[in-house]
């Protein structure tokens, strides 16, 4: 086996320093990042048992790929792309390194040296040495405006949708749109659905960007042919909901817990990788 031997916890770190700062959202949360996804997804501690004799050196092979590459597609049914994956197998190394840090403090007593426990009570030890720095009102409405998209209310639409049953080309949907124009039925020919109140990012996550926009520019009271990610579509817009900016002064105590939550988990983020820094991280290359 070819190994490549790294001062830092992965080769990606030394490349873009700014990759760690862009972790996907399902990542983000501090527990799911700690424990539920690295704690159950990467339970298997196969290296410990090959090679339980180098407790400084961390080897990160094939193997711990493979197993993100299968949790991942059997949760979101598809293979994580580049970025997803280097998230995994940050994860999965916070988690070793807490692991054998629980090992070392000796938590693991009593617990029949259970990975999700051992890993959440050395966690519990980082969490409780974390203090928050000193806060006030402007650091808070700084970082409320800076996540003001989480508190905005978005734009919300209502809209129906008629999938044409059988052919979905741009040809066929054309046509069927005309026919709903003019009044006549079109019901034995699709499905209606109604969404009400559905906001513009929920928009674009199940249809696409293209049809969020084209269904942003639409007139309301008429049908349309759109392209979505799964064809065409006979759309017809009924109203819009602008947007709403949100009131800091309203949502104060809610930005000051979550600004609580968030900085914690960077401190504790900042911990574990202070703590990795006394390991070795040898990576598996990757087969020609």
């Amino acid at each position: 086996m070819s190994t490549t031997v790294l001062p830092t916890p992965l080769p990606h770190e030394a490349k873009s320093p700014s990759r760690s700062l862009t972790l996907p959202n399902w990542l983000r949360e501090p527990l799911v990042h700690f424990l539920l996804l690295g704690g159950l997804l990467f339970a298997v501690d196969h290296f410990l048992n090959a090679r339980a004799n180098d407790l400084h050196t961390i080897y990160v092979d094939a193997a711990v790929d493979n197993q993100a590459r299968q949790v991942f597609k059997e949760a979101r049914g598809r293979e994580p792309n580049e970025d997803e994956l280097y998230a995994l197998r940050k994860v999965w190394l916070d988690n070793e390194v807490l692991y054998r840090e629980g090992l070392a403090l000796g938590v693991d007593k009593g617990d029949s040296a259970i990975r999700e426990r051992v890993i959440f009570k050395a966690l519990s030890i980082v969490d409780a040495n974390i203090k928050l720095p000193p806060y006030d009102d402007r650091v808070l409405r700084d970082w409320f405006e800076q996540h003001r998209v989480k508190y905005d209310e978005p734009a919300r639409y209502d809209f129906q949708e008629a999938v044409l049953s059988g052919d979905n080309s741009e040809t066929a949907v054309r046509a069927f749109v005309a026919t709903l124009n003019t009044g006549a039925p079109g019901d034995a020919k699709a499905g209606l659905r109604v969404f009400k109140g559905r906001p513009q990012a929920n928009i674009v996550q199940s249809y696409g960007e293209e049809f969020a926009e084209a269904l942003r520019q639409s007139p309301t009271g008429v049908w349309q042919a759109l392209p979505t990610r799964e064809g065409w579509r006979a759309i017809r817009l009924e109203s819009i909901m602008p947007p709403k900016p949100a009131d800091y002064e309203v949502m104060r105590g809610v930005a000051l817990q979550d600004w609580k939550d968030a900085t914690a988990a960077e401190l504790r983020s900042a911990a574990v990788r202070d703590l990795a820094k006394k390991y070795t991280v040898e990576v598996e290359a990757a087969a020609p």
